[in-house]
């Protein structure tokens, strides 16, 4: 993994192809690299590092030709480095192979073994220039032929695009676990892994699905099946512009997502809230109210930032609904065989919609017969596609690898399906009604909530060169605490860690010391002394406290601040939305935290935005 990008067409390849790249740097890479063809003569140009030294590159040694495909690479197998870059080609002399692959191939090792002893020369330490090393073995003047005699063989996953100066004119690519789409121009087509990257180019897109190949000339594009069989696709617009990728203004893309937030907030909910029935409705869920009444359990499933959502989700959809949840880490989900009643639903919750493990899990749940929804972002993505029904978020893209907006869009969306099963069920509609206008003041709130933007900043700067921190909260708050602890590991890499506060003294409060801040999220309530409780064991062993809390009780605001070394001050909103509110300060802290400490905040070292491998 992780960026594919292919032209063929009658314009100069090159400079279409770094400017797709560009727009998939926010996917996390390592290297780049690409390869054009002008007539029977290859153009390989490879960098370590950054897209932009890839431009240096191909400006010093062009790149002509009006075919081309380029790649960004996350490493899986073998360093960062110009050898290990895709793309990567195989054969000889006029049967040169050559691919951009994203996926794992499991079996490369015996495949490799097997290509050494018949005497093929391996440069890099990749296991895809084995697949072009195994198509050019395969090639016989046609290279479609090659490339679907060759996928058999291969175990894993794989998006991939292959071409040869054998067939100067042709692009062929195929997937397997790993997303591929094909935009069509005029007298031109792109290939790419993602859509952002044909944006501004293309607005008619063909989704592959698992299996299926493409061949693509300037004239046209043909779908195969694996035994080749032609067979129709859909097209589908494209509704994304290339302004809806850039920074307008912002310094980084997660603050410019950080301050979109009220917008997408606003439009999770937008046209799903009915307050004349005192519910929430979705047009995609493509299950009967008989299933969905009948729903004994809900298992919800994600990775990262979207299983904390669904950690929020289970507070939400058990108060609301009382539906018994569960919340499974997918990556270990896919491998467990645990007993699932009939009735149980199993909710997958994505952001790019193409997540791997994510993707396995909802697939095993469906070959068990089990209903299976999603909350995704992306139009057109796998899980999207394959799930019985689902909630579109409509964040837009989010480039920060970091997740911001999809989190509290996710969250939102967990919301309305609470109130969505709470009227099927229980809910009354005087309480539907109460949580709809909760609902719809919610944009405003979390607009009011940026307002703590530069004393976030300062707290910041207080506390940036401390390496270890602690997140606490309870109940709603404890999965924000979760998220707020992986938010500045992943950009600032500082180590910190999240637990519910009454867990601390079970083992975390060894490590408190005067070095080692605490950010607690503190609400009003029942639980507010005990946290309190919890603070005060904390600077009781010299540790600082940074507080989070709600402004609705000027008693509870003046306990804190008499406690805390910082205090943090967010707008009052009921219980069940406080994650999307006390969010964002730790959003704001992690971006200025990073910042100060010189961290790349949108390309933190070794992540990827699309998890697409296990």
């Amino acid at each position: 993994m992780c960026g594919i990008v292919g032209y063929v067409g009658h314009r100069e390849a090159a400079p279409i192809l770094i400017n797709g790249l560009k727009r998939l740097e926010y996917r996390g890479y390592d290297s780049a690299g690409l390869a054009t063809i002008t007539g029977p003569k290859l153009h390989l140009r490879k960098k370590a590092g950054r897209v932009s030294h890839l431009a240096e590159l191909v400006q010093e040694k062009p790149a002509p030709g009006v075919v081309g495909i380029a790649h960004t690479r996350w490493a899986t197998h073998g360093p960062a480095n110009d050898v290990n870059a895709h793309p990567h080609v195989g054969g000889e002399n006029g049967n040169t192979i050559v691919v951009v692959h994203n996926g794992v191939i499991e079996n490369y090792a015996p495949l490799k073994r097997r290509l050494v002893e018949e005497g093929v020369e391996f440069q890099s330490d990749t296991d895809t220039e084995v697949i072009a090393h195994l198509i050019a073995q395969h090639m016989q003047g046609d290279l479609m032929e090659a490339v679907q005699a060759v996928l058999p063989l291969l175990k894993g996953t794989y998006g991939l695009v292959v071409m040869s100066p054998t067939e100067p004119s042709l692009l062929v690519g195929a997937r397997l676990g790993s997303p591929l789409v094909l935009g069509i121009g005029e007298d031109e087509i792109y290939l790419a892994s993602d859509p952002s990257a044909l944006a501004g180019w293309s607005n008619r897109v063909v989704y592959l699905q698992d299996r299926q190949m493409v061949a693509a000339t300037a004239s046209g594009w043909q779908v195969f099946d694996s035994t080749r069989e032609m067979i129709a696709v859909d097209i589908h617009p494209l509704d994304l512009r290339a302004a809806d990728a850039e920074l307008n203004g912002f310094p980084h893309y997660m603050l410019k997502e950080i301050y979109e937030q009220p917008e997408t907030v606003e439009n999770a909910m937008r046209g799903r809230l009915s307050l004349d029935e005192a519910t929430a409705h979705f047009g995609g869920l493509n299950l009967s109210p008989r299933q969905l009444r009948r729903a004994s359990r809900l298992i919800l499933t994600g990775c990262g930032t979207s299983y904390h959502a669904g950690l929020v989700g289970e507070y939400l959809i058990e108060e609301f609904a009382r539906i018994p949840v569960e919340v499974e880490y997918a990556s270990e989900f896919r491998y467990r065989n645990p007993p699932i009643d009939h009735d149980t639903i199993v909710l997958a919750i994505t952001q790019s919609g193409e997540t791997a493990d994510t993707l396995a899990a909802l697939r095993e749940s469906k070959r068990k017969g089990h209903p299976t929804l999603a909350i995704c972002n992306v139009v057109g993505s796998t899980i999207a596609r394959e799930a019985d029904g689902g909630v579109y978020l409509h964040a837009g893209p989010e480039i920060g690898v970091a997740s911001t907006k999809a989190f509290t869009s996710q969250v939102t969306v967990l919301a309305l399906l609470a109130l969505h099963f709470g009227r099927m069920r229980n809910l009354s509609s005087m309480q539907g009604a109460r949580m709809i206008d909760e609902l719809q003041a919610l944009p405003a709130m979390v607009r009011e909530t940026l307002n703590c933007h530069e004393q976030v900043r300062r707290v910041a700067e207080r506390f940036a060169d401390y390496d270890n921190m602690l997140y606490l909260g309870r109940q709603y708050l404890y999965p924000v605490a979760l998220e707020g602890a992986l938010k500045i590991k992943e950009i600032s890499y500082v180590h910190a860690e999240g637990y519910p506060a009454a867990e601390m003294k079970h083992g975390p409060i060894a490590l408190v010391d005067e070095h080692t801040p605490s950010v607690f999220l503190i609400s009003g309530g029942p639980i507010f002394d005990k946290v309190m409780s919890n603070l005060e064991e904390v600077r009781a062993r010299g540790g600082p406290v940074i507080a989070v809390c709600g402004n609705g009780d000027d008693d509870i605001v003046a306990a804190v601040e008499d406690r805390a070394d910082e205090v943090i001050v967010v707008p009052e909103v009921p219980d069940y939305l406080q994650p999307i509110v006390f969010a964002i300060p730790l959003q704001l802290l992690a971006y200025h935290v990073a910042l100060l400490r010189g961290c790349d905040v949108d390309k933190p070292r070794n992540l990827a935005k699309s998890v697409t491998v296990e």
